[in-house]
């Protein structure tokens, strides 16, 4: 898997050239995850669909750098390295934590007068619904285990304690940016939010996706699929199929 970096910027990762892509896609990962994540979806859409994937710092060819802990930060620093991606219509699309940081994301391009087509927001809470999470303030097992609870780390990596050190740091400041972030009262995009969750998602129930609706002054929707929190790695088929139904409706417009 090789990873271009978009103009030699270390924030966005490009997995497949599409020079006659009409579209761009910027992907944004989980807490603990990368911008590879995001690698099979590049595979399916690259041509008509340029796919950006944020990789933050702390993790794969940027795991020399120090994580971020305040996802308000995290959010400038990605924008500051995509605010240039806008020369072709932009979606947005972020899981968990990714979520949060695509919607702050969203809200910088507006604010500087740029346009979002739309923004996808998958496995989070919506930013108005207040609950007590502090992942972060548990020791290293205790982290471990909620990542195992997730099954969204194959279980190989978490045995390995060589890995395990490479990851704790940034996934321990991945979950401090997360679970002290409060979005800014009011806030909410111009751009349409589709909520993606799975039905079993103990993290996030349907209740709390449902309140991305107050995070947006235009359309709103909420698909829900089979599955946990990491839904969207055994139902990629369906997951696709938003994608490529939104990219089909967004090119006849």
């Amino acid at each position: 898997m090789t990873s271009l970096s978009l103009d030699g910027d270390p924030w966005c990762s490009r997995f497949h050239s599409s020079p006659a892509a009409d579209r761009r896609l910027v992907c944004f990962p989980h807490a603990g995850g990368s911008a590879s994540f995001y690698f099979p979806v590049s595979a399916e859409l690259h041509g008509s669909v340029d796919l950006v994937a944020v990789q933050y710092p702390g993790r794969q060819d940027r795991r020399g750098k120090r994580g971020i802990e305040d996802l308000q930060i995290m959010a400038d620093q990605a924008f500051e390295a995509l605010r240039h991606c806008d020369d072709l219509p932009l979606t947005l699309f972020g899981h968990s934590m990714g979520a949060l940081v695509a919607f702050e994301v969203a809200r910088r391009f507006e604010g500087v007068g740029g346009r979002i087509d739309h923004l996808f927001v998958s496995g989070r809470k919506g930013p108005s619904v207040a609950r007590q999470e502090r992942v972060d303030l548990l020791g290293d097992e205790g982290i471990v285990a909620e990542i195992r609870a997730m099954s969204g780390t194959d279980a190989r990596l978490l045995e390995d304690e060589e890995l395990l050190c490479m990851v704790l740091p940034s996934l321990r400041s991945d979950y401090r940016a997360l679970e002290t972030y409060r979005a800014t009262p009011g806030a909410v995009v111009a751009c349409p939010i589709t909520a993606l969750v799975g039905d079993q998602d103990p993290w996030t129930p349907l209740s709390e996706a449902e309140a991305w609706r107050n995070q947006t002054t235009a359309a709103f929707d909420l698909k829900v699929f089979p599955g946990g929190h990491f839904y969207l790695s055994s139902r990629p088929v369906e997951v696709m199929g938003v994608l490529r139904d939104h990219f089909a409706g967004a090119l006849g417009a």
